[in-house]
């Protein structure tokens, strides 16, 4: 727990005004009542030393306005006293005069230094103490474990410091620039006031009391990358003027709020993006596991399937029909199996690529090929800049990016309408556009359409299970490239990929 520690400030003096001045006036009667035994043994001068030694104690003890009166007043005493013809401020010989003037100039001089140097004393004392008190609030917010707790410390160094209350404003997800409240607080919160102070990073002071009884700061907790929400802190009506160095506290504790808000920020995030790779590493291997042991019953399906067709003599046609049917369905099945391996396998990095330099024209050719049937009712359009440079890539996964992107065109694209591969190369990249003339993607998050077994929301009449894009994408990452989703303008939808182009090897033509 956090020490006890007076608030901070001017510290609390421990007399009142009056009795100061009561305590100077004994003081000064006090050193008349002892100098004047001495008077037939001791010079004035040694008087005078009496009453300054006087002036300086008060000075030091009780301050500069006692150190005044004191200085006042052992002039008026010593020369009622002490100073012939006695018991008059007659004054017998002119050279007291200059006895006088020196006397009250030295008094009220060393008064005023040791009365200074007491104040710097004090007020290094107040320094002290809340560099103290930051370093506890410092040392606690660095345990913290949540915003709860930052605010419990919070409110506690604000009661303790400057007995007031305080609540911490974090920003509000829905009405921008806004701020609610983490915990309930005693006083009414202005949220004009927090939103000024959120919005502009600066503090903002209603010194004028509110109909509550309250003067309020608004602080706002800025950290390294944004400001975090915002520090309010409410004096009652009773409490002095804050002072500069007051404020100075409060922003410095505000700094560490940021901080340890920052922080636990930070924690979450990490926190959420540990568990999310751990989900991922165990669903992509029990993907791997499930699609490996059922690849091969699938695949001796679909080779008993094309025995059927081979029986001598010949079955019934609808016997025929029925084996073509498991046919189709067990290849279409060994397929969506084979699509969980090769995500598997990409998400665990255990593909090797092997690149090899060659033109982009074999791969989309090669590609269209063997899609063959699914492509029958969509003429396909291929436009390529006539220096495209080879470039370097593995043939095998690329022509399954242009497979899984024609597949997906042919299939939410009308009959009949073309579907067009454009390129275009830049200084680092090759990007490739394959774009349909179809409904084209729904509005929202489409990026989202690359994660695993996302589908949009007009394929759901559709067979897949939204694997496609998310492959793609991550052969495309595998080579240095990125892929994007988008809508052409003309309508349709348009998938954009790039490769690097890299520094082709020079190919020299051969000699006639």
């Amino acid at each position: 727990m956090q020490d006890e520690a007076p608030p901070s400030g001017p510290m609390p003096e421990r007399f009142t005004t009056w009795q100061r001045s009561l305590l100077t006036v004994l003081a000064c009667a006090l050193t008349t009542l002892l100098a004047t035994p001495l008077l037939g043994y001791l010079d004035l001068a040694n008087i005078v030393m009496l009453f300054l030694l006087t002036v300086l104690l008060l000075a030091v003890s009780l301050g500069r306005g006692a150190a005044v009166q004191a200085a006042v007043l052992s002039v008026l005493l010593f020369d009622i006293f002490f100073v012939p013809p006695r018991f008059s401020l007659a004054v017998s010989n002119i050279q007291y005069l200059v006895t006088f003037a020196v006397m009250l100039a030295t008094a009220l001089i060393t008064g005023q230094l040791a009365a200074g140097l007491k104040q710097k004393a004090r007020e290094a004392q107040v320094r002290e103490q809340q560099t103290h008190a930051l370093y506890e609030v410092a040392r606690q917010l660095a345990g913290t474990l949540s915003l709860h707790q930052v605010l419990a410390i919070a409110r506690q160094f604000v009661s303790r410091q400057f007995a007031a209350d305080s609540t911490l404003l974090l920003p509000a997800d829905h009405p921008p620039g806004s701020a609610e409240t983490l915990a309930p607080s005693a006083f009414r919160v202005e949220p004009h006031l927090a939103a000024i102070a959120l919005q502009g990073g600066e503090t903002v002071r209603n010194n004028e009391f509110s109909s509550a009884g309250y003067a309020s700061f608004y602080l706002p907790l800025r950290a390294s990358l944004r400001t975090r929400g915002v520090l309010a802190v409410a004096f009652p009506a009773n409490a002095p003027e804050v002072l500069p160095e007051q404020q100075a506290l409060l922003e410095a504790l505000a700094s560490l709020i940021a901080i340890a808000i920052e922080r636990l920020h930070y924690v979450e995030v990490a926190q959420a993006t540990q568990l999310n790779i751990v989900a991922e590493r165990l669903r992509s291997s029990i993907l791997s596991a499930l699609s490996h042991d059922l690849r091969t019953p699938l695949t001796a399906l679909v080779g008993l399937a094309d025995s059927l067709s081979l029986i001598k003599p010949a079955l019934p046609t609808t016997a025929l029909e029925t084996a073509q049917a498991m046919h189709e369905q067990a290849a279409r099945l060994a397929g969506l199996v084979g699509n969980l391996l090769d995500m598997a396998r990409l998400n665990a990095g255990q593909v090797t690529l092997r690149r090899e330099w060659q033109p982009l024209e074999e791969v989309i050719g090669a590609s269209i090929k063997l899609l063959g049937s699914a492509l029958a009712t969509h003429p396909v359009r291929v436009t390529l800049p006539a220096d495209l440079p080879l470039l370097q890539f593995d043939a095998v996964l690329i022509e399954r990016v242009f497979c899984n992107l024609l597949e997906n065109a042919a299939k939410y694209a009308p009959p009949a309408t073309p579907i067009e591969i454009e390129a275009s190369q830049s200084a680092e990249f090759v990007e490739v556009r394959v774009r349909d003339h179809g409904p084209g993607f729904p509005a929202g998050d489409r990026a989202a359409l690359f994660d695993m077994f996302v589908r949009g929301q007009t394929a759901a009449s559709k067979p897949g299970t939204g694997l496609g894009l998310a492959i793609c994408r991550a052969i495309v990452e595998a080579h240095g490239g990125t892929i994007v989703a988008d809508n052409a303008e003309d309508g349709g939808a348009s998938l954009c990929f790039t490769l690097p182009r890299g520094v082709p090897p020079v190919v020299e033509e051969e000699s006639a």
